[in-house]
């Protein structure tokens, strides 16, 4: 049996130690709130007092927390995970964070002879809760390799995309996308309740369609509800459309669309809902539309005239 071990055991982390402890691995944890680590040792998983614990007495660990000044303390504190990392072993770091920030960690790592894979997630709490979830893995081959067992019992896509830093980038593009799609979601929403459409039906009509997709799935309805307790925050997000800007520029692409984005979550931000779910994304959009929201009477001066009215002949 391999001993795992795991620090951060938030929305995502705390199902993904569950399903290594159901696959039978011995599993060392940590949190920097002592709470959930105590309802997992309830359930099976060894505590540690610091991830320098964790590392020390596990094979291969991983850490899933919130932005890359988390990772670090993580790694490089004192009591950190490389601190007590053996020589040999392999730190995983399922967090979101900038690329440049994980080859810095991944060179510190290699100097004490411990290896880095950056293996951020995608698929939310339901997709950790159900073993589901993609793995976009960037490191040594050996190395993912040496991980892939423990990244398997989540991850029901595992995929090795490049050396150390790509599995952020790749994270960064599946964030890009995601929140792109939201923000087109929302838009379809407000317009089909603005438009007095049975917005139920509307929104499976559109699931059947090309329009289709595991976004508007998983938050149409949620957006519709206004349904908004959080599994992904809206600040979450935005950090990560920041990361894929950031990428953007290094490489001197352009990607005006998710500048757009950005700025929408900026506002939703802004105006109070950064810990709602990112589907409150909605919120800045609607934000926008006429004063009273959907209830609002339509101005005469705003309807569009179409190009059939203005070729109509005027009767004589």
């Amino acid at each position: 049996m391999t001993t795992y071990g795991f620090v951060g055991l938030g929305v995502m982390g705390r199902p993904m130690v569950r399903n290594l402890l159901r696959a039978g691995h011995d599993v060392i944890v940590h949190n920097r709130s002592p709470e959930p680590a105590r309802t997992l040792a309830a359930e099976g998983a060894r505590t540690a007092d610091d991830p320098r614990e964790v590392a020390a007495g596990a094979t291969h660990t991983a850490l899933c927390v919130a932005d890359p000044d988390a990772v670090r303390a993580v790694a490089l504190d004192s009591d950190g995970l490389l601190a007590g990392a053996p020589a040999g072993g392999v730190i995983v770091d399922h967090s979101t964070i900038d690329p440049e920030t994980t080859r810095v960690l991944a060179e510190t790592a290699s100097a004490r002879d411990v290896a880095w894979v950056d293996a951020p997630v995608s698929g939310g709490e339901q997709g950790a809760i159900d073993g589901t979830l993609t793995m976009m893995a960037g490191g040594d081959p050996a190395a993912v390799t040496a991980v892939r067992p423990m990244l398997e019992v989540n991850g029901a896509t595992v995929r090795h995309v490049g050396p150390v830093g790509t599995g952020q980038t790749v994270k960064a593009a599946n964030q890009l996308l995601v929140g792109g799609t939201l923000a087109l979601v929302a838009e379809a929403v407000l317009l089909l309740e603005a438009a007095g459409a049975e917005v139920t039906p509307a929104l499976e009509a559109l699931a059947g369609g090309l329009a289709g997709s595991a976004v508007l799935d998983a938050k149409g309805a949620r957006m519709h509800a206004r349904e908004f307790a959080p599994g992904a925050r809206v600040d979450l997000h935005r950090k990560d459309l920041g990361i894929a800007l950031e990428i953007a520029r290094e490489h001197t692409r352009p990607v005006p669309l998710t500048g757009l984005v950005a700025q929408l979550f900026d506002a939703a931000a802004a105006r109070g809902h950064g810990g709602d779910d990112h589907a409150g994304v909605l919120r800045a959009l609607e934000a926008l539309g006429p004063p009273g929201g959907t209830d609002a009477e339509p101005q005469a001066s705003a309807a569009p005239t179409s190009n059939a009215s203005r070729n109509r002949p005027t009767a004589t």
